[in-house]
């Protein structure tokens, strides 16, 4: 698979304990992305975050906060990512939870996998 210089990168901004079917979010949306043959998907585990409800989620050892925030990273053309975007909006929807979905361009300077 080929990317072009011009692709989206998507980045949806979910908590750790966030579950979609029983499995955490972050996962079912990497799967989602695989079954869509999108190009690429990373998740980020952050160590401090706060959002929309201004609560702060921390890695601290003496903090109780468990529910860290991840970022699940998309990369792919333009219109597979626009696509894609319809399935991770029903996913987040499915599980009830908060969540922040940007979108912007990325140049894509290097994409090539161990075997080519």
């Amino acid at each position: 698979m080929q990317l072009e210089r011009d692709s989206k990168l998507l980045r949806i901004f979910i908590g750790e304990l966030d579950k979609s079917h029983g499995k955490p979010l972050y996962e079912a949306l990497v799967l989602a992305a695989k079954k869509n043959n999108i190009a690429g998907a990373t998740v980020v585990r952050g160590i401090l975050s706060y959002g929309a409800s201004s609560r702060i989620h921390s890695a601290k050892l003496l903090d109780l906060s468990f529910d860290l925030p991840i970022v699940v990273e998309i990369v792919d053309h333009n219109d597979k990512v626009e696509a894609f975007l319809e399935v991770a909006n029903k996913l987040i929807e499915e599980a009830g939870c908060g969540a922040l979905i940007t979108m912007e361009k990325a140049e894509v300077i290097y994409y090539k996998s161990r075997k080519q």
